[in-house]
C-alpha cells in the first residue's frame, strides 16, 4: 500500500506554534526514512490551534532536511492568491528539490470570513473564478499561454528542470468534475468529504483521461484498540475546547472525528485495506490528530509497516 502524510501543523497539549512547526519538521524526517511517499502540509488562517498559514515556507525547510520523500501543499487555497505568485513559489521549491514537489490545490477559505477578506478581498467572488485561476496557474507551470494572451511573455521564475506536479483536492462531485475537466490527478478528502465518496471517485476515474487518485483519511493507531479509543476521545475533548474559543472549526472537527479510523495496527490495516478497495485508489494519505506528538509519531511509525510503494 502506498501511504503519504497530511500534516496540519497542530498545537498538541501545551505546545506553542514553534514546537508545532519543529514537530512537523521532525516527523517529515522520520517519514522520509520510513518510506512514506509524500509529505504534504495544509494551509489554515487565523486558527490558534494550527500553525501553518504558509505551507511553502515550511516545505522549504522540510525539503532541506529530507532526501527522497515528495513534498507538497495540501492544499494551496488558490482563491486566496494570484496564480502567478503560486507558480513562482512552487517553481522555486522545485528548483531546489527536483522531481520532489507537488502543488495540491483547493478552493476552501481555510479560516474565518474575516481572514479570507484580509487575504484576498471578496473571497466568494474569487471562489467563482476558481476554474480561471486554475487555468492561469497551469499555463504558468507549462509555459503555454496563447501568443495573444497578456501573460504570454511572462515567465514564473526560476524555471526548474522538472515542474512541480499539480493535484486538485476536494470533497465533492463538483471538485471531481473540475479535476476531470482540467485533466488533473485528484485527491478526495474522505476524512471530511461527502458520504458517497467512492461513487464520486469512481466517476472521476471513469471520466478522466489519465486518472490518478489519492484518498485522504484520518487515522489514529495505538498499541491496543482500547488505548487508541482513549487517545481519540482525549483528542476530541481537546479539539472541542479549542473550537469553543476559535471560530470556524467546530463543524470541521466533528466531520473528521466521525470518519476517523481508530485502533491497533491489525484493525487499522483491515480498515485501510477495505477503504482502498472501496475507492480503488492508488494511494492513501493519512492525517493523524492525537493528544501528543509522541502518540502521533507512534501511529505513523506503526503504519509505516504497511508501506509498499511498488
Amino acid at each position: 500500500m502506498k501511504l503519504s502524510i497530511l500534516d496540519q501543523a497542530p498545537l498538541f497539549a501545551d505546545a506553542d506554534a514553534k514546537k508545532a512547526l519543529e514537530a512537523s519538521i521532525e516527523l517529515a524526517i522520520l517519514a522520509d526514512k520510513w518510506g512514506y511517499k509524500r509529505y504534504w502540509v495544509a494551509e489554515h488562517h487565523d486558527m490558534q490551534a494550527l500553525a501553518s498559514p504558509a505551507p511553502d515556507i515550511l516545505l522549504g525547510i522540510i525539503g532541506s532536511k529530507t532526501e527522497r520523500i515528495r513534498i507538497g501543499s495540501g492544499a494551496v487555497l488558490l482563491p486566496n492568491y494570484q496564480p502567478y505568485n503560486i507558480a513562482e513559489r512552487y517553481r522555486m521549491l522545485a528548483t531546489l528539490y527536483p522531481n520532489r514537489v507537488d502543488i495540491g490545490l483547493g478552493r476552501a477559505p481555510g479560516g474565518s470570513a474575516e481572514a479570507s477578506i484580509a487575504l484576498a478581498g471578496n473571497f466568494l467572488e474569487r471562489v467563482k473564478e476558481m476554474p480561471k485561476y486554475l487555468d492561469e496557474l497551469l499555463h504558468f507551470l507549462q509555459n503555454d499561454f496563447p501568443a495573444e494572451h497578456l501573460y504570454s511573455k511572462v515567465t514564473a521564475t526560476p524555471v526548474p528542470s522538472a515542474q512541480p506536479k499539480p493535484w486538485l483536492l476536494g470533497t465533492s462531485q463538483k471538485s471531481a468534475q473540475l479535476a476531470v475537466s482540467k485533466n488533473l490527478p485528484y485527491v478526495f478528502g474522505h476524512f471530511m468529504g461527502a458520504d458517497n465518496g467512492p461513487e464520486i471517485v469512481s466517476d472521476y476515474q471513469k471520466q478522466a483521461k489519465e486518472p490518478s487518485t489519492i484518498v485522504a483519511v484520518s487515522v489514529l493507531c495505538a498499541e491496543t484498540e482500547k488505548e487508541a479509543i482513549e487517545l481519540a476521545e482525549e483528542t476530541r475533548r481537546r479539539k472541542e475546547e479549542q473550537a469553543s474559543e476559535q471560530h470556524g472549526v467546530k463543524e470541521e472537527n466533528k466531520q473528521i472525528a466521525d470518519k476517523q479510523i481508530v485502533g491497533d495496527i491489525a484493525l487499522v490495516r483491515e480498515k485501510l485495506t477495505q477503504l482502498q478497495d472501496a475507492y480503488q485508489c492508488d494511494e492513501i494519505m493519512v492525517l493523524t490528530m492525537a493528544p501528543t506528538y509522541e502518540a502521533r509519531e507512534y501511529s505513523y511509525r506503526q503504519l509505516a509497516g504497511m508501506i509498499n510503494n511498488h
